[in-house]
């Protein structure tokens, strides 16, 4: 492959002529790897413990909604080695090898680390950890990581291959600061706009907990609730039995199953398919845009709507179809977990629980007689959605931005010094 003036190929691919191509070894940083049994010391209060848990290969700040706490021996060797300092390079050394981590000042002091996560520190002096842990969470060093892990070696990778893995740095630790810098930047301008987005959705949560009650009531209505069954105000339809011997990859037509019915939502990224119609299938398991559905089998309960077209219906997924009630209220109303929970409680048998037609169309809720009335709460509760939908839309383009700048700025591809 031809390289471009100003650049050289390397083991981590082209970068600029000035940039070194160094293993984490060459540094002579502090590796070490946490400690067996500690869970032995697991306690309500104690000194945060980080697990694989608590690393993610979205973003390499460690995530400490779910922290175990350990409340350990004071001022032992292991304890020592093994304690945490602001800018060190977490890597997961086991199962799912070579996610990364970086521990920022935000990190609770003292922290510990378990036997599946090494660490390294390196002198500040002459390298900035934050930016060796975007390196190693950019695209090429991952590639690599990934296929240790698909060659499913039960040890993990050890120590001294950390020490080998290599990285391509920038010649000044002014230029690596500056690159972190940026890259810090979009990660907070994501995390902020995640909690964002996590709050709307409470905020929904709870809007829903009132107004599907009728605890809190919109301006203009005061008429009465009623209690009913859905069988009063809907019909439930079963799937098709598909044959596995008909699908085709690139057939005209996708089988929803119950893995496709997520909660609240339809996902098709992965569907079997069929080129024709079976000759008995009937219309109701042609599905259309905005038709209810409902998981039967395994994660019973879960309600979605038909998001795309030449969608069929599968055995042990339902159709709900609405009689006497508004759809979209309908909608919402299923979607309360208090609906998912009694589901989950009729379910029955061995390990994957099932409901029948009586299970769901027995359950009863409380609903509006005024069907405006439904209309408004429903109205409401999209509204929220939309706004919440075009916030996840918003974070998934800042996050396509973010994939754009670590390729162009880990690999000098794109200089700010």
């Amino acid at each position: 492959m031809e390289v471009k003036p100003g650049y050289k190929q390397t083991e981590v691919g082209v970068i600029p002529e000035d940039w070194v191509v160094k293993r984490i070894g060459d540094f002579e940083p502090f590796v070490t790897s946490g400690s067996r049994g500690w869970a032995a010391y697991y306690s309500e209060r104690g000194a945060p413990f980080i697990r694989i848990t608590n690393l993610s290969r979205e973003s390499i700040y460690l995530d400490l909604e779910d922290l175990r706490l350990v409340n350990l021996p004071q001022d032992t060797s292991e304890s020592i080695r093994t304690q945490l300092q602001d800018n060190d390079v977490l890597i997961s050394i086991t199962a799912d090898i070579g996610i990364i981590g970086y521990v920022s000042e935000d990190v609770p002091k003292p922290a510990y680390i378990n036997q599946h996560i090494a660490l390294v520190r390196f002198d500040s002096s002459n390298t900035d950890s934050k930016f060796v842990s975007y390196f190693l969470a950019s695209a090429k060093p991952q590639k690599l990581f990934r296929a240790l892990t698909d060659s499913g070696a039960k040890a993990g990778m050890s120590l001294l291959t950390v020490h080998k893995i290599h990285l391509a740095l920038p010649p000044t630790k002014a230029e690596q600061t500056a690159i972190a810098q940026v890259l810090s930047d979009a990660d907070e301008l994501i995390t902020a706009l995640e909690k964002l987005i996590a709050k709307k959705r409470n905020i929904k949560q709870g809007a829903m907990q009132q107004f599907l009650t009728g605890k809190k009531r919109l301006p203009g209505f005061s008429g009465k609730w009623e209690a009913k069954k859905l069988g009063e105000v809907c019909e439930l339809e079963n799937g098709y039995a598909f044959k596995s011997n008909t699908y085709n990859d690139n057939g005209e037509y996708l089988i929803i199953t119950i893995a496709n019915v997520q909660d609240g939502r339809m996902d098709i990224l992965e569907c079997s398919r069929i080129s024709e119609l079976p000759k008995d299938i009937q219309a109701h398991q042609i599905l259309y845009y905005g038709d209810l559905l409902i998981s039967m089998t395994g994660n019973v309960g879960r309600i979605c709507r038909v998001n795309a077209n030449n969608t069929l219906l599968n055995q042990r997924v339902g159709k709900l179809i609405p009689i006497d009630i508004d759809i979209d209220f309908f909608f919402y109303l299923l979607n309360d977990r208090k609906f998912l929970n009694k589901m989950i409680v009729n379910a029955q048998g061995g390990a994957q629980g099932n409901i029948g037609k009586g299970d769901i169309l027995e359950y009863k809720a409380y609903i509006p007689k005024d069907k405006s009335e439904q209309t408004a709460i429903a109205e409401v509760l999209s509204d929220m959605d939309a706004e919440i939908t075009a916030l996840e839309t918003k974070l998934e383009k800042y996050k396509m931005i973010k994939e754009g700048m670590m390729q162009e700025l880990l690999t000098g591809k794109k200089r700010l010094i």
